[in-house]
């Protein structure tokens, strides 16, 4: 069988650190080609070399400059990698050329642009894929297998932890970071970090309908700071499954339970296991009423006979596939499989609104101190 053309690749915001992930997969992989950089900033050109991005590949300081060069051919799809802000501007310059797009998490900062920028996509007969990248991750592939089929019977609940420390020089090293301390450039925990955890929350549980949030105490907000982000949260959540959740959030607590830790699926945090174990350390207890699964140690609990609390429990380990591709990779062959028209996207913009909307109804009753619901 012959071989298929590579899909050619522009990468706008290659030198922040989602973007140099992105920039090294598509050098990697065979069925795509970089054709193109975008970034205005001044290390860029620096960058460029030190990721390994041959010299022809030329760089750009626009998505406008690029469209308008005559030197570069026009890329089949785009990663979009820049800072929150400016998401859907960016998107919706390449997706009214007919490029499709690929849009790192959050979709948008705020529900109305995002949800503009979904029409148009879909008016423009475009793709548009958002970055949710757990949902290639083995972990939550083999937790979806186990709950579609039943394994734990009917869900009832589920708990959830996303808690670690970021040090100062996640906020201040660099002063292309600082709107990370920023609510409103898109700063703050839940828009950063909890944004994938409600993704795949729905994704195994379908659509979040409530919340109610309560902040943790911020540690390096100053009181009297109306810009800055929160910190922790502890949340509750209503399914409309008639599932109900619990999860705690933080980036200033000193813990290993978060998924990155709990997994190892980013090469740049440590991995974590249990101390004389191999088990992972778990981030998600899922509740049913045949059995719990944890997740990522994927132990299911059991009644070995009836079931009571008196009776004896089984805790086997499930297995998880051994592809040896990370998320990243595996997200990757699936964005050339859907602008090669031989997949439907696995999380679209659609999806990543809905985890947007989650995010926002977090906020809204952090602000208000109210229970939200979410239309």
């Amino acid at each position: 069988m012959q071989a298929q053309v590579p899909v050619k690749v522009a990468i706008v915001g290659f030198s922040g650190l989602i973007g140099k992930r992105h920039t090294k997969h598509v050098l990697e992989n065979k069925d795509t080609d970089l054709i193109a950089v975008v970034d205005p900033s001044p290390s860029a050109s620096a960058i460029k070399s030190t990721l390994g991005v041959p010299a022809a590949t030329p760089l750009f300081a626009s998505v406008s400059e690029l469209l308008q060069s005559a030197n570069v051919s026009r890329p089949d799809c785009a990663f979009v990698c820049t800072p929150h802000q400016t998401h859907v501007r960016v998107a919706t310059e390449l997706v009214m050329a007919g490029i499709h797009v690929f849009i790192e998490k959050p979709i948008s900062e705020e529900i109305e642009s995002g949800r503009g920028l979904v029409k148009l996509a879909q008016e423009k007969g475009v793709h548009l894929l958002v970055g949710h990248h757990r949902r290639f991750n083995p972990y939550i592939i083999a937790a979806k297998k186990a709950l579609d089929v039943g394994m734990i019977g009917d869900v009832l609940a589920v708990s959830g932890l996303w808690t670690t420390y970021k040090p100062d020089s996640y906020f201040n090293a660099d002063p292309a970071f600082v709107w990370r301390k920023s609510r409103a450039r898109g700063g703050g925990v839940v828009l950063n970090n909890f944004v994938h955890e409600a993704d795949c929350m729905q994704h195994l549980f379908g659509r979040i309908v409530r919340v109610h949030a309560e902040e943790i105490t911020p540690q390096r907000r100053s009181g009297d700071d109306p810009d800055g982000v929160e910190e922790g949260v502890a949340l509750t959540m209503r399914f409309a499954s008639g599932v109900v959740g619990t999860y705690i959030l933080s980036d200033a607590v000193v813990s290993p339970h978060n998924f990155e830790t709990g997994t190892g699926e980013n090469p740049h945090i440590p991995r974590v296991r249990l101390e004389g174990s191999n088990d992972e350390i778990d981030v998600y207890r899922i509740f049913g009423t045949r059995g719990t699964l944890s997740v990522p140690d994927m132990r299911l609990s059991t009644y070995s006979g009836e079931r009571s609390w008196s009776e004896e429990m089984k805790r086997p380990k499930l297995d998880i596939d051994t592809d040896p591709r990370v998320p990243f990779e595996r997200q990757l062959d699936h964005f050339v499989r859907v602008v090669r028209g031989e997949e439907a996207p696995n999380c679209d913009g659609k999806a990543g609104l809905e985890a947007l909307k989650v995010c926002q109804a977090i906020l809204l009753s952090l602000q208000n101190a109210s229970t939200v619901d979410i239309a």
